[in-house]
């Protein structure tokens, strides 16, 4: 629904940026065109992310929604550069703009996209709907932007104001789009989740009964909102190892939300054991055979 809503008041704001010439309504229309496609490829991403694990994929493919993240997140920069550049030449050289036409089609649009944000911020949190939202975010402050250009160029007949709006939304939208890229390439790189402190984690998991230390400790995020550590834990005695494994499974789950771990125990003089795995999330599923 609200890729249908979104693509099909893209086509008609176009058409009536064109006959208005508006650059505000253009670049609404253009930020709306982008909208479908992010919420296209988010709705893709999100039906290929529910596929179970293969052989092939042991994680699943859950990271195909950081990866449209980061598209939308690169779409939606390339847009506003577009703008951007658009406006600098219509500040140099101002063109006629009908301004009740501007602000009858941006009234039209703000309410479309209001419709479309309600619709999608019922949806999940993760980091694909976020990148989606922040097309819809961006297309409602254009509407915004468009409708005050068009009663300015009304009653005053200001025409720059169109085009200096336009900036100053690309600026706002700016901000939101580089925190999504920065955030999505940090779950590629394999990076400890913002949120989470890797040396407060563990100090807290060698400062359980029986825990002598811990090394070679990794946290990671295989998708937005699962995050996974591995360790290595060196332990008094081997036979005390799953009151030490299931103390430490709850004190990552109830302090850090890990719930995907695995933790290898080690005694002082180097001999090792295999730990069992703690349970995995839903979402990760055993491989079939």
């Amino acid at each position: 629904m609200a890729l249908a809503l979104t693509l099909g008041f893209a086509l008609l704001e176009a058409a009536g940026g064109l006959w208005s010439g508006s650059l505000a309504l253009l670049g609404d229309a253009g930020h709306m065109f982008s909208d479908s496609v992010a919420l296209a490829l988010a709705a893709l991403a999100a039906r290929v992310a529910r596929r179970p694990p293969s052989a092939r994929h042991s994680y699943g493919f859950a990271r195909a929604e950081v990866i449209a993240a980061l598209v939308n997140g690169l779409l939606m920069l390339a847009v506003v550069i577009g703008i951007v550049v658009e406006a600098i030449a219509r500040l140099q050289a101002p063109r006629p703009i009908s301004g009740m036409a501007v602000m009858a089609i941006a009234a039209a649009g703000l309410a479309v996209n209001i419709l479309v944000l309600f619709i999608l911020s019922r949806g999940a949190g993760d980091i694909n709907t976020r990148g989606a939202l922040l097309h819809v975010f961006g297309d409602l402050l254009g509407s915004v932007a468009a409708l005050i250009a068009g009663a300015v160029i009304v009653f005053t007949g200001w025409l720059p104001i169109d085009a200096l709006l336009s900036m100053l939304i690309c600026a706002l939208i700016l901000y939101s789009t580089l925190r999504l890229l920065r955030e999505a390439l940090h779950v590629l790189m394999e990076g400890v989740p913002l949120n989470i402190d890797l040396n407060e984690v563990g100090r807290n998991l060698a400062a359980l009964p029986g825990v002598t230390s811990v090394h070679d400790l990794h946290i990671w995020t295989p998708a937005s909102g699962m995050p996974a550590l591995s360790a290595h834990v060196v332990v008094e005695e081997l036979g005390n190892w799953m009151q030490t494994l299931e103390a430490m499974r709850a004190l990552l789950g109830s302090s850090y939300g890990i719930e995907h771990v695995t933790l290898q125990p080690e005694t002082r003089d180097g001999i090792v054991s295999v730990a069992p795995l703690a349970r995995m999330p839903r979402r990760v599923r055993p491989v079939d055979d």
